[in-house]
This record gives structure tokens, C-alpha cells and sequence, in this order.
């Protein structure tokens, strides 16, 4: 208990962010006219005084003199002009503020809605581009225009207000400067002509100023403010790692559905995460497999719900099972959710065995909260979504599930007049199990009702009459319709269920078809061509993926097709590149682009963009399928990224290494004979006279030799580089390997100093299709090495013959032989066997360039050692021969 109390590790992070991010000051008030921009004015020439760098960006004064006296000496950024509908607005220039970069820069009225064709729909988005850059901001804000107020605020005045400001933006803020008066300071204001006109004030004042409306504002203004100073605080605590009260640890659950009343509850439960000092909220949707999709309308209503949460700071879950409350519960539970809101609509709603929702929530929940909250008598403001028009298929599957039964009435005749007594019940028992099977849960209910009439009226006595006449009948047919209605009920579900499974598996078998496309691209270019072939074929639409080209980004791949992107598109694409948000249409960063460009994120980095044309995607399944495989995508790019990154790294070691061997070869095998051509050269030129034939002749063939030498060295650093740097070319032509190899030997006859060299061709040999000059060139290299790796009065084996498809050179030499772990290694460049003897006898590029050469030639070249007891090695080499030769002929 005595030690001292860490930091929060969540805070220290959040607070680590915060450098290099400019600061957001906020002057809040309850309503227009309380003197914010005023304030605001007034704090801006008292920091100018103090000797700051002051900018007006933009400020509004709506003609009021004492707000505009203060605009006297603050330099004022000129508003950029927009066109629009044959008018020109002036709007705020971002860009210019950006650019003039100063200390603070004032922004007036953070709510406000921007002229269409500007880079942001909303100003909050400006300010938060400015804060990105580091510039300090200070900006007003009335509380009506926080989202999560909306619905209150409209109940309170009967205004709904369309500019609005996330709750999140505001939580953001660093400081918040309540300015506050009371109502009738305020209406007394209005009275004075220093908020509206006379007219205009006098109509405010019997409508949206009225004390009760200013009262209430107020409250949530002093609310809002005070709890941003308890986060504050809280924050502040967290970072020193201080005691004190903290959150009591609440847990949201909103529950929302495919209806007009999401919204709303959204919106409810941000208002009641507030009350409980910023409390993790989530918003829930259940997915039913045992019921149909909801209509387009309501899926796009349930869509803008979660997003709507996303935006005001909560997050989101799709939840799937039959059992509503008992799916419900279980997430609940295992997450120790302590709040659960739900709407209750005036119309009536989902009732499980004859209990509604709330009723059934409230009877089973333990150990949390239910808020309830209710449809306003308009449906809370929200117009309620267009009713579908009716579909055909919901129609189809009731008509089938008649037919099925009018066949097993005419089954069921048949059988009662060819079988007495028969038991004409199984007949139409069947008929809905094949109904619910075909057609699902309702038209198996549907079935199962039109089966016990049919039944009763045709069937039981007295016939063609609901009466029955027998009372063990009535017990027949209670049974039958119990039986019939349980069996289609079960069967139904059976089949919706299976056909929900279905669905998944098609969507899991789709990422996983997706997986390994995009797995399988080694490239990028692979990578991007398939993300966007299985995003069009996700989306219905258009997709393009861009990647990083130089300091821009460029179209990589696109499906269909696609030449290039207009301007507006392209910028919407480079700012999703370069703040890794989403962009374009739809969205709430340049929303006039006619793509929707989404960053594409990977485990390190970002990897590109992709764009799809704005097609709402019909299921929920299929905007999960479309995250997953935007996420797939963007490690495939960057995993492709990597190899390349690799390969060129790679290549550079192998460079390096080539490189600092070649240093390492220079500072001693050309050196070397330099140095005694050099020696020898200067002492004939000094002494040339003094000194007799002998020594003379003797000095004159070690220059020869030495330079022969350094030729040779010289050659192979010639040829190495050839085959480095992909130059070597081969000219293929007919050649008799004994006439090469006896070229070869004649080239190292000067070179023997006492060894013997035996060749062994037979009579005639195959002729192959080769490049004589370098397999020449490979052959002296091997014949060099074996004369400087075998000692004097030895014999050098060269020999020649053929199999069925090759033709094989063997070279072979008395020397120490290789051991055997080097011999893979023994055609690498600069490779020598570690004696230090082994300086004087060249480069260690011989048989790597022997190699090069055979191999480009098309044939391979192997090593042997020992061959004779301990000592010896082998040198082979295989050429491929046109066709290959008969058994019978070799």
C-alpha cells in the first residue's frame, strides 16, 4: 500500500501524442449572442499585446460595431472565393493560414457548414487539419451544436439544428472557456439591438430565446464545461500516477435495430456516457439468421446509426443468434456491461412468447441497468424510412407452400379412397416439412394453418364442414395442428438458419479465396491487381489501387480498367495517402470526389490508397468482408514492399561483398606482379649495363611472366564483371569439344613447368550447340587452376565422351584435392582454399567464371574430390545435346 502509484500507461500515451499537435482552446456559450467571438476578440489583443504572433483566420462579427472595434490591428487572412450557383461565397483559406503559420489563429463558430466545393464540409474539420499542422487554435461554439444534443436541444426550442460538431472534437479540446450570462442579462441584450435587428430580435425572443429554453441551455452549457474539466483533471491525475476518485468503471450497451429510432439511441447513449464521466459506450446490432434481411431503406438506416456511433467516440459489434435477449445478456455478461439502452416504439416490436423486448430484458437482466428510451409522437424528429414497395419473393414462398398442400389434399383423396382407415394426417404432415424446407419459416407456418383446415374440412367427419363430429377427433386434429405447427416452425428455422450458415461460408470461403490471391502475389503489382479485381467483385463498382510512386502516389491497378483519375478525385486520393483517412464521396474530407478512397494500412506501414465508387454494399457480412479484405490487401502490398526492400538489400550485400573482395584482390594478386614488373623494369633501366645476359634474360622473364600474370588477373575481373552486370552474351554455334579443348590445352602449355597433360577423345563425338570462345575460356581457367593446385612432374587428365544426351568434359589433377565440406563452395567468387600459400595463385575467380560461362551456355558443371586415394580433384562438365542419340548408335 506504501508504494507509490505508477502512471497510466493509456495517459502517458495519449499524452505523448500531444507534441508536434497544435493546442484547441474553445470558447463555449449557451447560445448565440453571450459573447464568445467577443471574448474570444478581447483574450486574442491581450496576447498580442504580451508580444504574440496573432492571425484572424476567420470571424465572424454579423455587424455588431463592438465585436468589429475589435478587429482593429489583428492582421486578418483574406477569405478564399467559391463559386456556387451563379454567386461567389467567401470562405475560410486553410491553405493560406497553413502557409502564414502563425502563433495562434483565430477560427469564429466551429460548427459551421462550408460552402459545397470546399476541401471539408464542415469547419471542426478545418480546425482539425490546422491542430495536424501545429498551429494553436482558438475557436466559439454554442452547445446546442454537440450531436448527442441534438434530439434535446429539439425537444426543448422545437429547433433541429443541421450544423453540428462530434462530441469527440470537443473532447479533444485542450482548454474550454465557459462564457456565461444569465437569460435575462441575455434577453435584455436582445432588447438593446446587440445580438439581432429589433425585428429579428423581437421574433427570437417570443421563440428560441424564451427563459424556460435559456435556462434549460444553460444548464447543458455549465454540464458540458464541467465535465470537461473533470476529464481534464482525471487526465492530469493519470499522467503523475496521483490517488484520487476515479470513474466507478460503467459499460454501455446501446441496442439498436433496422429502424428510424437508431439514430436517437445513438445519440442517447453518447448523452448518458457523458453522465457517467465519459463511460465506454458500445452500439449493438443482433443479426437473426432465423429472419430475413431488412429491406434496403433499413439497412442503410442501421448503417448510418453505427456509423453515427463511430463518430461521436462510441464502437460498435455485430452480434448474431435466434434468442434476442439471450443473446443480448450473454454479450452483456461477458463483458461486464453495466448500462443497457434500448428504444421502445409506439408500433408494435419483437415479443418472445408473448412478452415485448423491455419486458423481457427487465425479467431477465441481473446485475445492470435498463434505460428505456421512447419514440417521440413524430417519431423523435426522424422522418421513419419510405416503406418498401412489396417484394415478389416473400409471395412466391407462401404460393408454393399452398401448392404443396393442395398437392398432399389430392395425395391425401387418392389414399382415403384406395386405404381405409389410412392415416391422411402424415400426408399433410409432410406437406410441411417440404414446405419449410423450400421455402422457409413463414410460408411453413403458412403451410401448417392451410394443412389443419384442409384436413378438418375434407377429411374428418362430418366432411366439407369445420364441425367434428367425433370427439377423438378433436383430439386428433389439436394434435395434428400442434404437430403441424411445431414441425413447419422447426423446419423453417432449420432452412433460414442453413441458409445464413451459407451465406458465411460463401463470405469466409470469399477471404479466404481473396487470402491466398493476394498471399500468392510476390510482387507488388500482383498484390494490387488482385485487391482490386476482388474489391470490384465485392463491391459491384469500380475499384483502383494506388501505390507509392516517388514522392506521389500512382494507379497500380485497376478493376475495370482504368486510365487515370480526374484532378478532384486525385486530391481526395493524396490526402487519404497522406492522413491516412478516408476521403471522397461519402465521406467528410473533399465528399465532391466521385470515388471513396480508403488508406490502405498495413502492420508498419502505409502501403497505398484504394478507391470504390461510391455503391452502398447491400449486407452487413459484405462491409465486413470488404474491411477484411482491404486489410489483407494492405499487408500483401506491404509484405510485396518488403521482399523488394529485401532482394535490393540483398543485392547490395552480395555488392558489398563483391566489392570488398575485389579491394582485398587488388591490394595484393594485382599488386603483386606490379610490383615485380616494376622492380625488374627499374633495375634494367638503372643497371642494364652492369649486369650480365643471364641476369638480364633472367629480370626479362620475370616481367613477362608477371605481366602475363596481371593479364590474366585482369581478364578474370573483366569477365567477372560481365557476368555481374548481365552483359554476357553467347553466340551458339556448331563445335567439336576436342577441337576446344585442345585449343585450351595449347593456350596453358607455357604454364606447365614440368607437368604432362594426357588427352583422352574418342574417334568421333557428338557435335553441340555452344559459344567456342567461352567455353574455351572456361577450360583454361579450370586447366590454371589445376596446374596451380598440383605439384610439378604430375599429369593433368583431360578427356571427352558422350551419353545419351550429354556431352561430358572431365578434367582431372594430382593435387591436394578439396575437402569435402568445401566443395559447394568451391565455384563461389574469390573462394581459395585457406593456405597462405594460396595468394600466389590467382584471384579465386576462375572457376566461378567457369561456371558463369557454362551455365549461360545451358549446361552444368560439378566438383569431385578426392579421385585418387586422398589427393586429386574432378573437374565435369555437361553440355546438352540437340537431340538426344539412340541407344543402339553410342
Amino acid at each position: 500500500m506504501t508504494e507509490p502509484r505508477r502512471p497510466d500507461p493509456d495517459a502517458l500515451l495519449a499524452a505523448a501524442a500531444k507534441p508536434g499537435r497544435g493546442r484547441l482552446k474553445v470558447f463555449l456559450g449557451m447560445s448565440p449572442g453571450v459573447g464568445k467571438t467577443y471574448e474570444m476578440l478581447r483574450a486574442a489583443r491581450r496576447r498580442k499585446a504580451e508580444g504574440g504572433d496573432v492571425v484572424v483566420g476567420v470571424v465572424e462579427t454579423h455587424g455588431r460595431k463592438d465585436t468589429q472595434s475589435l478587429l482593429r490591428g489583428l492582421e486578418v487572412i483574406p477569405r478564399k472565393p467559391i463559386p456556387h450557383r451563379e454567386r461567389t461565397l467567401l470562405e475560410f483559406d486553410i491553405d493560406a493560414a497553413i502557409a502564414r503559420k502563425p502563433d495562434l489563429l483565430l477560427v469564429d463558430e466551429y460548427a459551421h457548414s462550408n460552402a459545397p466545393g470546399s476541401r471539408h464540409p464542415k469547419r471542426w474539420q478545418d480546425v482539425e487539419e490546422l491542430l495536424a499542422a501545429g498551429l494553436d487554435v482558438w475557436t466559439t461554439l454554442n452547445v446546442q451544436h454537440l450531436e448527442s444534443l441534438v434530439d434535446v436541444v429539439w425537444k426543448i426550442t422545437g429547433v433541429r439544428q443541421r450544423e453540428t460538431v462530434p462530441d469527440g472534437a470537443l473532447s479533444r479540446a485542450d482548454e474550454i472557456e465557459l462564457i456565461d450570462i444569465t437569460p435575462a442579462e441575455l434577453r435584455q441584450r436582445m432588447a438593446e439591438g446587440k445580438v439581432y435587428l429589433p425585428d429579428t430580435a423581437r421574433t427570437a425572443a417570443d421563440r428560441f430565446f424564451k427563459i424556460e429554453n435559456l435556462t434549460a441551455l444553460r444548464e447543458m452549457a455549465l454540464r458540458r464545461a464541467a465535465q470537461t474539466v473533470d476529464d481534464q483533471l482525471i487526465h492530469a491525475m493519470k499522467v503523475a500516477g496521483v490517488e484520487g476518485p476515479w470513474a466507478a468503471g460503467e459499460r454501455i450497451l446501446v441496442l439498436v435495430g433496422p429502424d428510424a429510432m437508431a439514430a436517437s439511441l445513438v445519440r442517447a447513449g453518447r448523452r448518458l456516457s457523458d453522465m457517467m464521466m465519459d463511460a465506454p459506450w458500445t452500439v449493438a446490432h443482433v443479426e437473426r439468421p432465423n429472419l430475413a434481411p431488412p429491406a434496403p431503406a433499413a439497412a442503410q438506416k442501421l448503417r448510418e446509426a453505427l456509423k453515427l456511433a463511430e463518430q461521436l467516440g462510441g464502437s460498435t459489434v455485430a452480434l448474431s443468434g435466434d434468442d434476442l435477449v439471450a443473446t443480448v445478456l450473454d454479450y452483456a455478461s461477458r463483458n461486464n456491461l453495466t448500462q443497457i439502452v434500448v428504444g421502445k416504439s409506439h408500433r408494435p416490436r419483437w415479443r418472445p412468447f408473448g412478452r415485448d423486448l423491455i419486458s423481457a430484458l427487465l425479467g431477465e437482466t441481473r446485475g445492470a441497468a435498463v434505460h428505456v428510451i421512447t419514440e417521440t409522437a413524430d417519431g423523435g424528429g426522424v422522418q421513419p424510412p419510405p416503406r418498401p414497395a412489396p417484394r415478389s419473393i416473400p409471395w412466391v414462398g407462401h404460393l408454393g407452400a399452398l401448392a404443396c398442400v393442395a398437392v398432399a389434399g389430392g395425395v391425401a383423396h387418392f389414399v382415403d379412397q384406395s386405404i381405409e382407415s389410412a392415416n391422411l394426417a402424415m400426408v399433410f404432415m409432410l406437406s410441411v416439412l417440404i414446405a419449410g424446407l423450400a421455402f422457409g419459416l413463414w410460408p411453413a407456418v403458412t403451410a401448417a394453418a392451410t394443412a389443419a383446415f384442409v384436413y378438418n374440412f375434407f377429411f374428418l367427419s362430418p366432411r366439407l364442414t369445420l364441425a367434428i363430429g367425433h370427439p377423438a377427433d378433436v383430439l386428433t386434429f389439436a394434435v395434428f395442428f400442434a404437430v403441424a405447427m411445431t414441425t413447419g416452425w422447426l423446419t423453417g428455422r432449420v432452412r433460414d438458419q442453413a441458409r445464413a450458415v451459407s451465406r458465411r461460408a460463401a463470405g469466409i470461403s470469399a477471404v479466404l479465396l481473396a487470402t491466398r490471391r493476394l498471399s500468392a502475389a510476390a510482387q507488388a503489382a500482383d498484390a494490387a491487381t488482385a485487391l482490386a479485381e476482388q474489391l470490384a467483385a465485392a463491391t459491384s463498382s469500380g475499384a483502383v489501387v494506388l501505390t507509392p510512386a516517388g514522392e506521389d502516389i500512382a494507379i497500380a491497378a485497376a478493376s475495370p480498367p482504368l486510365a487515370a483519375l480526374s484532378a478532384g478525385d486525385m486530391a481526395a486520393a493524396r490526402w487519404s495517402w497522406e492522413k491516412g483517412e478516408p476521403t471522397g464521396a461519402g465521406t467528410g474530407t473533399l465528399p465532391n470526389a466521385s470515388w471513396t478512397f480508403r488508406p490502405l494500412q498495413g502492420v508498419k506501414s502505409r502501403a497505398g490508397v484504394v478507391g470504390v465508387e461510391p455503391k452502398a454494399v447491400a449486407t452487413e457480412d459484405g462491409e465486413r468482408f470488404v474491411s477484411a479484405l482491404l486489410d489483407q490487401g494492405a499487408v500483401a502490398l506491404e509484405r510485396a514492399e518488403f521482399a523488394a526492400a529485401a532482394a535490393g538489400a540483398e543485392a547490395l550485400r552480395r555488392s558489398d561483398r563483391l566489392r570488398s573482395a575485389l579491394f582485398n584482390s587488388i591490394s595484393h594478386d594485382l599488386r603483386t606482379p606490379l610490383s615485380t614488373v616494376l622492380g625488374s623494369a627499374t633495375t634494367l633501366i638503372d643497371f642494364g649495363a652492369s649486369l650480365t645476359a643471364k641476369v638480364r634474360a633472367d629480370l626479362l622473364l620475370s616481367i613477362r611472366e608477371e605481366a602475363e600474370r596481371l593479364n590474366r588477373y585482369v581478364g578474370d575481373l573483366l569477365d567477372m564483371t560481365r557476368l555481374e552486370g548481365g552483359a554476357l552474351t553467347t553466340r551458339r554455334e556448331w563445335i567439336d569439344i576436342r577441337d576446344v579443348l585442345r585449343a585450351a590445352v595449347e593456350r596453358v602449355q607455357r604454364r606447365l613447368e614440368g607437368r604432362k597433360v594426357d588427352q583422352d577423345f574418342p574417334e568421333s563425338l557428338s557435335l553441340v550447340m555452344a559459344d567456342a570462345s567461352l567455353l574455351e575460356q572456361a577450360l583454361v581457367n579450370i586447366l590454371e587452376n589445376a596446374i596451380a593446385y598440383s605439384p610439378d612432374k604430375t599429369t593433368i587428365e583431360v578427356a571427352a565422351y558422350e551419353d545419351r544426351g550429354n556431352v561430358v568434359i572431365s578434367i582431372e589433377d594430382e593435387g591436394r584435392g578439396i575437402p569435402t565440406p568445401e566443395l559447394e563452395r568451391v565455384f563461389e567468387r574469390f573462394r581459395r582454399m585457406e593456405e597462405a600459400t594460396d595468394r600466389g595463385k590467382g584471384a579465386g575467380l576462375g572457376l566461378a567464371i567457369s561456371k558463369g560461362f557454362v551455365e549461360a551456355m545451358g549446361g552444368r558443371i560439378a566438383a569431385a574430390s578426392p579421385i585418387h586415394g586422398a589427393l586429386g580433384t574432378r573437374i565435369l562438365i555437361s553440355l546438352p545435346k540437340e537431340r538426344a542419340t539412340p541407344e543402339g548408335l553410342l
